[in-house]
């Protein structure tokens, strides 16, 4: 902890009063382009999010769809792959074949898990022996989680690596039919209200929110035909593609703005200033 006999004894450099004053206009420019673009997140995640719901629970229509929905049992069109119960201790970085952790699950932002592009967690052929090898259409579920927001979590593989991706610790691998669920759809399951509502009922009442093959199986939904799920995915994914946009903005805008602060305020670099104007050295008292 810096004393303060010390801190009055600090001298450092600052620029001249013209210099700060330009200094305070660039860095809140910077930081209002920041609260722009986290501001268009914020909306457009709502926007998502009640387009998400309108869709999902058929409210509302895209056009040229107006088929009635069919009621559709999910244990009467999915089998389940075997997983492997790994710890993280047992993983490594080296080995060739890709393991999903339950825990990563919980804390992917994403709905899809792009398997051969994403860093994961690697298990030696060893440790997985018979586990089932994840194909692209699979939905991986946690079948655990400390809150109600976390249950009925999951993400649908819509790439795989040649050496092939184990569901792993707390894992619920499912592969649905395709010609009632269609690709890329399922990955908004966890969505649909019925669907979430139904697993939080079974869960209830549990130390730890558990969500198990059996309850999956159980559950019946009011689902539209594959060629309108297909319709319903693509503009889900126009929306998540365009929130992605804004964050990989945001994200360089935020590392711009700390690289100039760190250039700016220590001098490193220096703003064009008139002739004779100087470099101050003040001492804080």
């Amino acid at each position: 902890m810096l004393e303060t006999g010390a801190l009055k004894r600090l001298e450092i450099w600052l620029p001249d009063p013209t210099e700060q004053a330009t200094l305070v206009e660039i860095f809140d420019d910077l930081e209002a382009q920041v609260s722009v673009l986290e501001r268009l997140i914020i909306k457009t995640q709502a926007i998502r999010q009640g387009i998400m719901q309108q869709l999902l629970t058929g409210r509302t229509r895209l056009p040229g769809f107006a088929k009635p929905r069919s009621e559709v049992r999910l244990g009467d069109h999915v089998v389940y792959i075997k997983t492997v119960a790994l710890s993280r201790a047992q993983l490594d970085s080296d080995s060739p074949m890709r393991y999903l952790h339950y825990g990563d699950i919980h804390t992917s932002s994403d709905v899809v898990l792009r398997a051969a592009e994403t860093p994961m967690p690697r298990a030696s052929s060893a440790l997985v022996g018979s586990a089932g090898r994840l194909q692209v259409g699979d939905v991986i579920f946690a079948d655990a989680s400390e809150d109600l927001a976390g249950v009925g979590k999951s993400v649908e593989i819509i790439s795989v690596p040649n050496d092939g991706v184990i569901p792993g610790l707390h894992t619920i691998a499912a592969r649905f039919n395709k010609g009632v669920l269609a690709d890329g759809f399922k990955a908004y399951l966890q969505f649909i209200p019925e669907f979430r509502n139904a697993l939080v009922r079974l869960a209830a009442g549990t130390k730890v929110l558990a969500t198990t093959r059996s309850y999956i199986s159980s559950i019946a939904l009011e689902l539209p035909e594959v060629d309108e799920q297909v319709a319903i995915t693509q503009a889900l994914r126009d929306s998540d593609d365009e929130i992605r946009a804004y964050r990989h903005r945001l994200t360089k805008a935020m590392a711009i703005k700390q690289g100039m602060m760190q250039e700016l305020l220590t001098g490193h670099t220096r703003l064009p200033v008139e002739k004779g104007a100087q470099h101050e050295q003040r001492r804080t008292d």
